[in-house]
């Protein structure tokens, strides 16, 4: 698989920021960087990013580009006497995976400090709680960062309440099978991939003025786009997204979001039915640029284009997801040619939209 060096590296770059829910503020440094060159930044107290480009006008109906910025994370509740931290998450996480994962808790001081999610050790375990196999509630679990006790933890290794916590996987790329492993895919993927076509429309004469929006707070019920959006005021948008990779757990028929087939194109989740007529023309466009492309029907799960669809006087709205597999866990898996698939048929919707085409969505 061919690559752009600078496209993998912004990649690498997003995934590894520490960037739970109410805390994109390192994401956002990122952004910042790859987004220099396109055109005027602003961020709100929300930590949404809006980036304008420099070809806007102020005069024309607006297209929005959204990605949420945020990942799945915890949030330290408290620290119990023996110095381990009780935590809440924020965001869905499934408790089979938690067990022994290293993360990286956010000190006092800014710091991030190693930890390991544990539960009571089956060496411990009495008879009774072996043979039962039962799965430990999130409230079992504790962060151990090596503390002795809650003095320790909270004088020496400087944690407080409150403080964010995620995943400690770092980014990998295998070239020769194009792989890409690593954390927060759902959405940094995304993010990723708005930034990139942003970077292609360079100097392109649009009859939209596009704005860039990564939005915060996503994974804790969609909140940092409620607010985005009411300030962009879009007339259309393209919501760029993770999206559950469904083919190593579903029968061959059912599936609709495989690693390599292009990007997922989401005709409903149990928040959205995404804007039928819209979804329809990206579907076309993809056969008539050759362009790989799937579609979904989510019997659960949710997303930004929810709140974007019922703005204001109504939004059509299309979600755009790279597959990944393993989302919300310690670790995923991702590929640059589902990347490149999603940036390229979001570029092209970008460039043949007109005003006239989205007045019939």
């Amino acid at each position: 698989m061919n690559t752009d060096p600078r496209a993998l590296e912004m990649i690498r770059e997003l995934s590894d920021a520490f960037g739970p829910s109410g805390f994109e503020d390192d994401v956002l440094t990122v952004a910042r960087k790859y987004a220099g060159d396109i055109g005027p930044i602003e961020e709100d107290r929300m930590r949404n990013l809006y980036i304008y480009r420099k070809e806007n006008t102020g005069d024309k109906p607006v297209l929005m580009l959204d990605a949420h910025s945020d990942e799945v994370g915890f949030m330290i509740h408290s620290i119990k006497p023996a110095g381990t931290l009780r935590f809440v998450t924020l965001g869905r996480w499934g408790e089979l995976g938690l067990s022994a994962s290293k993360v990286l808790v956010k000190n006092a001081e800014g710091k991030l400090i190693p930890g390991i999610i544990a539960a009571k050790p089956v060496h411990f375990m009495s008879a009774q709680e072996r043979a039962a196999g039962t799965v430990p509630a999130i409230s079992d679990f504790v962060i151990d960062i090596g503390a002795t006790s809650y003095d320790d933890a909270v004088n020496n290794f400087k944690v407080r309440i409150g403080e964010p916590a995620t995943t400690a996987a770092a980014f990998e790329y295998d070239a020769e099978h194009d792989v890409i492993f690593g954390k927060g895919f759902d959405c940094r993927i995304g993010c990723a991939a708005l930034l990139e076509v942003l970077h292609r429309l360079k100097g392109a004469e649009l009859p939209f003025d596009v704005v860039g929006v990564l939005s915060s707070q996503e994974e804790v019920g969609d909140r940092g786009i409620k607010v985005a959006v009411n300030h962009v005021k879009p007339d259309v948008a393209i919501c760029f997204e993770g999206c559950p990779a469904d083919d190593t757990f579903t029968e061959p028929y059912a599936i609709q979001t495989a690693l390599k087939k292009g990007p997922m194109l989401r005709f409903m989740d149990v928040s959205v039915i995404c804007s039928p007529r819209f979804m329809r023309y990206m579907e076309a466009l993809a056969r008539d640029k050759g362009l790989p492309m799937q579609t979904s029907v989510r019997e659960g799960g949710g997303n930004n284009g929810a709140v974007i669809n019922t703005a204001m006087d109504g939004v059509p709205v299309v979600v755009a997801g790279v597959p990944v597999r393993y989302i919300h866990s310690m670790n995923c898996i991702t590929s640059y040619e589902d990347f490149e698939a999603t940036v390229a048929l979001a570029e092209a919707a970008v460039r043949d939209l007109t005003p006239e085409k989205t007045a019939a969505f």
